[in-house]
């Protein structure tokens, strides 16, 4: 009786246990993320206005993640279901805010966003029509992968927060974690803070657990990228990841000074939910 162990199963057999536990991990922290606006919903339906908020981020968020989703599913890309699983979930997310959103706007908004909603749709049938028709694979993949990469650029335009008091800004993460492997939003969200903690040296701008979701997703969805050896996922989130590091640090480096020299708030103006 053979009892030799095979080395290459082996190896395969654990990179497989850990692209999956990162893969698990990343939509974990997604979730976070997916959950981030309720506040905002929650002041939008007790005002029953939009008031000055955007609702252009959830539009290209939603295309967004139906283009990753169609990315992750087997007839695309075999073998990374987790991609499909999460942005899913965030689809369904994002349609609820865009329902919550349409209801409560003023009648132009509401047009313009009803007759948006019905081109990202269409838009979606159309990239899934041509993905099935004129590809296969792995060149379906290629093509899906690409569109999702040009989703993730038109993000970084998007209206990320606006809304003006009489005392100060108000820093408004208008859409968190849109899809799960480019997350596009929490990227140029990073951004985003980055700029206003080191013009304000002070973190009341940065809520540090959402912050923290975003970097630990990136990281994970970047090991599943990397274990998957997918281009697509790994360099975003690879970026992702960096953006994350350099934003913990700024936190870090913020809060104690503001302890030190009375610089400012410590806590976040945006109420979160982790």
């Amino acid at each position: 009786m053979d009892t030799a162990v095979n080395p290459t199963g082996l190896l395969f057999t654990a990179l497989s246990v850990c692209s999956d536990a990162a893969g698990i991990a990343g939509n974990l922290f997604a979730i976070v993320l997916f959950v981030s606006p309720i506040p905002t919903f929650r002041r939008i339906i007790r005002s029953k206005s939009t008031e000055q908020f955007s609702g252009l981020p959830y539009i290209y968020g939603l295309l967004n993640c139906l283009i990753c989703l169609w990315y992750g599913m087997p007839i695309v890309s075999p073998g990374i279901i987790h991609i499909a699983t999460v942005n899913s979930i965030g689809a369904i997310f994002q349609s609820v805010y865009l329902i919550i959103y349409i209801i409560h706007a003023e009648r132009a908004k509401k047009v313009k966003m009803i007759g948006l909603l019905l081109a990202i749709l269409a838009a979606f049938v159309i990239i899934a029509l041509v993905s099935l028709k004129l590809f296969e694979p792995p060149n379906r993949q290629i093509f899906v992968g690409y569109l999702s990469v040009i989703s993730l650029i038109s993000m970084f335009a998007s209206p990320l927060f606006a809304i003006v008091s009489s005392q100060k800004t108000l820093a408004f993460t208008s859409t968190y974690k849109l899809c799960s492997f480019l997350r596009p939003n929490a990227f140029a969200n990073v951004l985003v803070w980055q700029n206003l903690v080191i013009k304000t040296r002070s973190v009341e701008f940065m809520p540090f657990y959402l912050s923290l979701a975003t970097f630990l997703m990136s990281l994970s969805f970047f090991a599943f990228g990397m274990f998957k050896s997918d281009p697509f996922i790994f360099v975003p989130n690879g970026i992702g990841t960096v953006l994350g590091v350099i934003q913990l640090v700024l936190y870090y480096y913020y809060y104690y000074y503001s302890n030190a020299y009375g610089g400012g708030s410590t806590e976040p103006l945006l109420e979160s939910y982790v």
